[in-house]
Order: structure tokens, then C-alpha cells, then sequence
């Protein structure tokens, strides 16, 4: 066997190992170990480059942008468990109530508000269903659009900043948190637009759907809804500003005053803040938002290390080049390319957790896009946009299998009155992973959505420069003698013999 078939074999090992449902980061550095010592055998490259593995994976992990996301999973594990969502979407229920679709525009807004200040898809997925699903069945919504905007929702929080996935992409692709934020900013808002504009086509085509709450069950008005509802958003947008706004990531502020580790620091205590605010900070909830802190950071840990094993092997194999070679011949240049990458990430997504295709794929694809002239930044949103839909499409989607569970406990407990199929949530996703693929479209084709919000770059035309020197400074310059001058230089020293 040759070094040049080997790559392209190690890439099929990788699909098949992971296929087989094993722990991803173990069998990645199974899989790296046992290939790197074959091509050692076989004199592709010396011993000596497997050494280097410990350190590579020391320099790995001593990168301080990495200490951001325990932060970050801290402060959206205790924003997660202090009942900020039922406040949110008891009240945003109460305000939309009055118009048809009115459940469906809070739950979307609600996941959006959520999606900024708890980054976690389960929690968010299982919170809303809790409160808004036997609400919605109650009031005689499509259950396949319940269960369709429940789960979409959730997943919104991958791509609204302070996202965990950002901070990954940022760091794989070499690029600052706050220029990944602030790209991120255009598609999550517009993300946002799709979401309602369909809930709002839907209500008007067929409004039996998605009726409106009747008057009689609307029991707040006036100036305490407006209260209830600013209680729970105005102490949120305070923190998102705050930690968003100290590292740059906010549209319009150009300066960091805050490292991503120390900007996640001052959100996890503002969670705490937040959380006693709501008068539910207790020692059960920091318990539980330092165990799910510490079973998240450790999976990261795990993936990026059996990544980089992978990654040095390969590598070293010359996959790099049998990658670049590949997609560099793709027909349509960028958008070729572009395309090509998004269908094969859409179809990977179906097996593997953003995480994984994070430290694993995108490696791989991010040299060959920045050779190609893609700006990263829009390159690392574009797919994090992407990486949206491995939560929803059926029959892998996890936040279809939180739903699923947390469907069965609600009417186990008699919280709602029947039992939801399966079919009804899996047919219910289609309409929402068309949305996001739309999406992904928009932002291939109009990076504006992405570039929109980042600080603009000075482009200097060097045709355009002009040197200009006053003649009184010609005058005084010093005049040489071209003679002497060349004199000077071939001047031969007599010999003393």
C-alpha cells in the first residue's frame, strides 16, 4: 500500500469507527494510534514524529480561549435551572395571546432570549416543552407544529451568541470570539424572521392551527404583563450586553476590555445574581450546574484530544494535501466548494454532535477555504448555521429525543391528555430543517448577513498614493557628487610591499 491511498482510507476508517456508536473521542485516538504506528512501520514517517504527540496535545490544551467554556456552560446551566424560561414564556404566552399563532410567536422569541443566556439545546428543548406543550395542546394547536417549533427553538441557542459553538469555531479557525459573535449576529436574527414569518403564513392559510388564547384565560393585563414580562427580560439583556459588549461582540463596539475566559467568568456570576433575583439560587441548583459544567468540559476535553491525535497522523499521511487537492478541483470556485462542504457537513451532522465536527472536520476544510480567499469568519458562521440542523432532522436530531422523552413524562403525568407519536414529531421537524437549510442559502449567497455587523477593513489603493515634496526641501537637501561618490566606492589602498 501506498502513503497516497492511505489517507483516503484512514477518512473511510474514521466515518465507519464512528458509525459503530462507540465513544467518538476514544475511538478517534484509537484510530490515530493504530494508523500512525502502521505508517511508522511501513517508514512513511520516523518514530520521532509520533513523539511529538504529547507535546502537540499539551500545546492543545494549554490554550487559555478553551478556559471560556466551562464558564459559559456555568452560567447557562444556572440560568437553565432558576425558572427563568417559565417566566419568559408565561409571560410572553400572556402578551402574544391575543393573536392567532400568539403561543407559537412567544415560544420562538422566548428560545431566541434563551438561546443568548443559557446555550444549552436539552435544557432549553426540555424547558419549553415542560411549560408550553400542554398549553398548546389545551388550546387546540397542530400538534405537529407544536412539537415542530418546540424543538427548532431550542436548537437556536447553537447559533445566538454567547454560543459555545462560536468559541470552538473561533479557536479551530484562528479567529477572535467577539469578530465570530458579531458575524453571527445577521443569521440569528434572521433565523428569528423565518421562524415567525412562518408561524404568521401558517396562522393566516390555516387559522384553525393556530388559534388565539380566549379572552377568558388571558390573566394578565396592562401594566403588570408589561412588568412580568420586562421582570424577565430587561435583568437578561443586562447580562448578555455585559458579556457580549466586554469582549467585542456586540455590533458597533470595536474595543475589548475583557479576554472571552474573563468576559464568561462575569456571566456565570451574573447568573448567580440573576438566579437570586428570581429568588431560586440554593445549593441543589449550583450542584447540579457544576456537574453538568463538569460533564461537558470533560467531553470536550476528550474530543479535542482524540481529534488531535487523528489530525497529527493524517497529517502526517499527507491527508491534508488529499483533502485540498479534492475540493479545490470542485466545478464553481467558491460556491462549489461552499456547497459541496454544506451537504457533505448537513449529512455528517445526522450522526456526529457539533462538537465532533468541530474539532474533527473543520480542520480539515478550514485550510483548503482559506487559500481559496473565504473569509473565515463567514466561513465558521456559515457552518455553525449548518451544524443548527444536526439537532433536528429525524431520526438522529437530539432535541427530537428530548422531546420525545419529555412527552412521554408530561403524559405519564397526566399533564397532557395524550400520548404524542413519534410520527408527529419527526414530520413536524421537515418544515423547520427546510427553514434552516433556506438559511444556510441566504448566507452562501448574500455574506452580507455575516459581514454586515463585523469592522470594516481599511483597503489601501496603492495606485492612489501620492508622495509629495515641497521644493524647499529639494533645495536643502544635501547635492552628491556622482564622481566622488564612485571614487569612493572602487578606492584601492596602495599596497605598503
Amino acid at each position: 500500500m501506498s502513503m497516497e491511498n492511505f489517507a483516503p482510507l484512514m477518512f473511510l476508517d474514521l466515518i465507519l469507527i464512528m458509525l459503530m456508536g462507540f465513544p467518538v473521542a476514544f475511538s478517534l485516538a484509537a484510530l490515530g494510534l493504530m494508523c500512525g504506528f502502521f505508517a511508522v512501520a511501513q517508514g512513511w514517517f520516523p518514530i520521532s514524529f509520533m513523539s511529538n504527540l504529547p507535546l502537540n496535545i499539551f500545546g492543545i490544551l494549554s490554550n487559555d480561549l478553551l478556559l471560556a467554556i466551562p464558564f459559559f456552560t456555568l452560567m447557562g446551566a444556572i440560568l437553565e435551572k432558576c425558572g427563568l424560561a417559565e417566566d419568559m414564556l408565561e409571560s410572553m404566552g400572556q402578551l402574544f395571546g391575543s393573536v392567532r399563532g400568539g403561543l407559537g410567536y412567544s415560544v420562538i422569541i422566548v428560545g431566541f432570549i434563551l438561546g443568548a443566556i443559557t446555550g444549552t439545546v436539552a435544557g432549553q428543548v426540555i424547558a419549553m416543552a415542560m411549560i408550553s406543550l400542554p398549553v398548546m395542546m389545551r388550546y387546540g394547536y397542530n400538534m405537529r407544529y407544536t412539537t415542530g417549533v418546540l424543538a427548532a427553538s431550542g436548537t437556536i441557542t447553537q447559533l445566538v451568541p454567547p454560543s459555545l459553538v462560536l468559541v470552538v469555531m473561533a479557536d479551530q479557525l484562528g479567529r477572535s470570539v467577539g469578530d465570530m459573535y458579531k458575524g453571527a449576529w445577521g443569521p440569528s436574527i434572521l433565523q428569528v424572521c423565518l421562524f415567525v414569518l412562518y408561524t404568521f403564513l401558517l396562522s393566516r392559510i390555516r387559522p384553525g392551527d393556530l388559534p388565539a388564547i380566549p379572552k377568558e384565560a388571558r390573566t394578565l393585563t396592562g401594566w403588570k404583563l408589561w412588568r412580568t414580562c420586562l421582570r424577565g427580560i430587561i435583568p437578561s439583556a443586562i447580562l448578555i450586553f455585559a458579556v457580549l459588549g466586554s469582549m467585542g461582540g456586540l455590533p458597533g463596539i470595536n474595543v475589548a476590555i475583557a479576554t472571552p475566559t474573563e468576559a464568561g467568568a462575569m456571566g456565570a456570576l451574573g447568573a448567580f445574581v440573576l438566579a437570586a433575583i428570581h429568588g431560586r439560587l440554593n445549593w441543589q441548583i449550583i450542584k447540579e450546574g457544576m456537574t453538568n459544567t463538569m460533564r461537558i468540559t470533560a467531553m470536550v476535553v476528550f474530543i479535542l484530544i482524540g481529534s488531535r491525535v487523528f489530525s497529527l497522523v493524517f497529517q502526517g499521511v499527507d491527508g491534508g494535501v488529499w483533502i485540498e487537492s479534492m475540493l479545490s478541483n470542485l466545478p464553481g470556485g467558491q460556491i462549489g466548494f461552499l456547497l459541496a462542504v454544506n451537504t457533505f457537513v448537513f449529512f455528517l451532522a445526522f450522526f456526529l454532535d457539533f462538537f465532533e465536527i468541530a474539532f474533527i472536520i473543520l480542520p480539515m476544510l478550514a485550510p483548503v477555504a482559506e487559500k481559496m480567499g473565504i473569509d473565515m469568519v463567514w466561513f465558521g458562521v456559515l457552518l455553525c448555521v449548518n451544524m443548527q440542523t444536526s439537532f433536528m432532522h429525524p431520526p438522529f436530531g437530539f432535541a427530537l429525543f428530548y422531546l420525545r422523552g419529555i412527552s412521554d413524562t408530561l403524559f405519564k403525568s397526566k399533564s397532557i391528555p395524550r400520548k404524542i407519536e413519534s410520527r408527529d414529531i419527526y414530520l413536524g421537524s421537515i418544515p423547520w430543517v427546510i427553514l434552516q437549510l433556506l438559511l444556510v442559502v441566504i448566507v452562501i449567497f448574500f455574506p452580507q448577513t455575516v459581514t454586515i455587523f463585523l469592522d470594516k477593513k481599511e483597503v489601501v489603493d496603492l495606485n492612489q498614493i501620492k508622495i509629495e515634496i515641497a521644493p524647499e526641501d529639494v533645495l536643502q537637501a544635501p547635492q552628491l557628487d556622482d564622481q566622488k561618490m564612485m571614487d569612493d566606492l572602487f578606492k584601492v589602498t596602495p599596497s605598503k610591499e
